[in-house]
């Protein structure tokens, strides 16, 4: 897979269909680093602003997250770190065990962090592999652990599952980066310069 350095990429949302299309994720992205904002409407909690920064090492294994999350005229922030490990703590240093074992994180809204697992642990074609994430629903700034899977049916395309009994998939399409190009029916790549 090619290197993604210094790209912006920005997707449309499409999951909030009383609000379709409206609102846009942001994102800068370095070989190590992601900076993005993300603006969307959910559907209980209204408008929001979502801005997260991700650092990770050369083979795609996260080491810290800083989330800022408004609401109305509120702002909450989160820190979290992890050792790459499966081990992870808040921004006071202390434990999260109910991550132990999560190498990867999977933010909700943004299909940007379904790339972690596609990046760091590569699959051939037709192989399947389950992760242990560490899930995090930007609208509240909670996180918790969150069984998925990743097959890859095709050269750049991975069949994604979640593992929590809803039964929910979908097929990713990426790039050559191995970066989500469309979530179907959630979020739609409107840009992917340099």
């Amino acid at each position: 897979m090619a290197r993604a350095m210094d790209r912006t990429l920005c997707w449309a949302p499409l999951w909030n269909p009383a609000q379709l299309g409206i609102g846009l994720e942001h994102l800068l992205l370095t070989a190590s680093s992601a900076d993005s904002i993300v603006l969307a409407i959910d559907e209980e909690r209204g408008p929001f602003r979502l801005a997260y920064r991700l650092h990770w090492t050369d083979t795609w294994q996260l080491r810290s997250a800083t989330f800022d999350l408004t609401l109305g005229h509120t702002t909450r922030s989160r820190q979290l770190r992890t050792d790459g490990l499966g081990h992870w703590h808040d921004a006071q240093g202390d434990a999260l065990p109910d991550l132990d074992g999560c190498l990867d994180i999977d933010i909700w809204p943004t299909p940007f962090t379904n790339s972690f697992p596609i990046r760091r642990a590569p699959l051939a074609v037709g192989e399947r592999s389950e992760f242990r994430m560490a899930w995090v629903f930007g609208p509240d700034l909670t996180v918790k652990a969150q069984a998925q899977a990743y097959t890859r049916l095709a050269e750049r395309l991975y069949r994604f599952e979640t593992l929590d009994g809803s039964g929910f998939q979908a097929d990713l399409p990426v790039d050559a980066d191995g970066i989500v190009l469309d979530y179907p029916g959630l979020f739609q790549r409107v840009h992917a310069g340099h």
